[in-house]
């Protein structure tokens, strides 16, 4: 059996943190992700958002708390948990999160603070399970200030997954 989820988007708000009795930090936040296509019979653009709720543990969720806010873009891998709980009514609840194993920043200090964000994190990093801290691979800049790695425009209906 495999369970993997990979899913880029930005956090619908600010992450809340608490500890367990035993002083596990626990972040909770929630992302939109969201794609859009070409309705093949009337030609018109089209939109699905998701809202998912994702659960991070240990140091990560320290990190998630101090770095991320609403409108910050991440990667989240993990896996799909479903919870369960009985409301005030009595009634079974239940819903699918995802339980995050790792949790990278998909932005610079600048981009965040352009897309109505205020955090400090360093720029293009993010955070493994084994409490290590992951610095991406940084564009490299030439002489003229340009980055050498173009910019790729690519339709979401070119993409075969």
């Amino acid at each position: 059996m495999y369970n993997r989820v990979i899913l880029v988007g930005r956090l619908t708000r600010d992450p809340e943190l608490r500890y367990t009795p035993s002083g596990t930090a626990v972040a909770t936040f929630s992302i939109a992700t969201s794609r859009t296509w070409t309705d093949r019979n009337t030609n018109e653009k089209k939109e699905e958002v998701m809202f998912i709720d994702v659960t991070s543990f240990a140091r990560s969720a320290e990190i998630v708390n101090q770095y991320l806010k609403k409108g910050n873009k991440v990667l989240v891998e993990g896996r799909l948990v479903l919870d369960r709980w009985t409301d005030q009514n009595g009634q079974n609840r239940s819903k699918h999160t995802i339980r995050a194993d790792s949790v990278q920043f998909m932005e610079s200090r600048a981009e965040a603070q352009n897309s109505q964000s205020s955090y400090s994190a360093p720029s293009q990093g993010g955070y493994n399970p084994q409490n290590q801290y992951v610095e991406q691979n940084k564009p490299t800049s030439s002489p003229s200030g340009q980055n050498s790695i173009p910019e790729i425009d690519i339709d979401d209906e070119e993409i075969p997954f």
